[in-house]
């Protein structure tokens, strides 16, 4: 009889994250969901029989927090699914002082999953699966300012910014962790129809009226890639890889693939959470 395999899903509480919580579940299934409302998580959790924790991801001492709760419910994780994040004014700031897209939608699963590594190596073949976006196009890093402390930061520049670090990331477990038997992958969902955009001004101006049926698709359409990868694992066939929805190797920025950009990102967030 064969060990259940155990799935980390965060931003677990709605859209995506719920629908992909929800269909990964199973008595094969070792299943944590992990949101920043415990009322809104609290039905996909009784859904799926899944042990639920909380987690603000604007503040990394509840992902340190988060981290060692994780670490006490299991002993190797399967697959970590990075999917907590959105989009945020860029004026806005977390509570150790980062700029929003960048702290929450990068080095809070930076964090998280360095502190989850000996689980996943754990595990003999695992998964990180990276939650990003096509809007990584309109991304730039700047190493020396990757923090916004000197550049104005415009929030669609920002956003897209923080997915091309999703990226960059991914390729850097793949880079890093390999001999490990982890895989990492990074995917867009698509223009899904959620709360993603519920701290943006312009963001959310857009998803709370019709237009976001024009230009989104359902939750469960976006949750879709994302479970499929999740159900593959770790094939070593998709390690780095950015999948646009089903699509390997999608339209990607220009600096995704730059070494010593997935080096230096690293480096830089190593030192940021203390890791260094």
């Amino acid at each position: 009889m064969t060990s259940p395999r155990t799935i980390v899903i965060t931003g677990a509480s709605d859209g995506i994250g719920a629908v992909a919580a929800r269909a990964l579940a199973g008595p094969e299934v070792n299943l944590v969901v992990v949101g920043r409302s415990a009322q809104k998580l609290a039905p996909v959790a009784a859904d799926t029989g899944a042990t639920a924790l909380t987690a603000d991801f604007a503040d990394l001492e509840q992902v340190r927090s988060l981290a060692q709760q994780i670490r006490d419910e299991v002993g190797a994780i399967d697959v970590l699914l990075n999917n907590a994040g959105g989009t945020f004014a860029p004026r806005l700031r977390t509570a150790q002082g980062h700029e929003p897209n960048f702290g929450i939608n990068h080095l809070a699963p930076f964090l998280l999953t360095n502190l989850l590594q000996d689980r996943l190596a754990a595990a003999q073949g695992a998964l990180v699966l990276n939650t990003s976006s096509g809007g990584n196009l309109l991304g730039h890093v700047d190493l020396d300012d990757v923090d916004y402390r000197r550049r104005r930061a415009f929030e669609t520049r920002a956003y897209g910014t923080s997915k091309l670090m999703n990226i960059l990331f991914t390729r850097g477990i793949a880079q890093r962790w390999a001999d490990d038997g982890i895989v990492s992958a990074a995917v867009h969902p698509g223009p899904v129809a959620t709360s993603f955009g519920r701290d943006s001004w312009f963001i959310g101006l857009v998803f709370r009226t019709p237009l976001r049926h024009i230009a989104a698709i359902t939750p469960d359409q976006g949750a879709a890639p994302l479970i499929a990868l999740a159900k593959r694992g770790a094939d070593p066939e998709i390690n780095g890889v950015y999948f646009d929805r089903h699509r390997a190797n999608g339209r990607e920025n220009r600096q995704a693939h730059d070494p010593k950009l997935i080096e230096g990102l690293w480096t830089a967030s190593a030192d940021l959470v203390g890791l260094a």
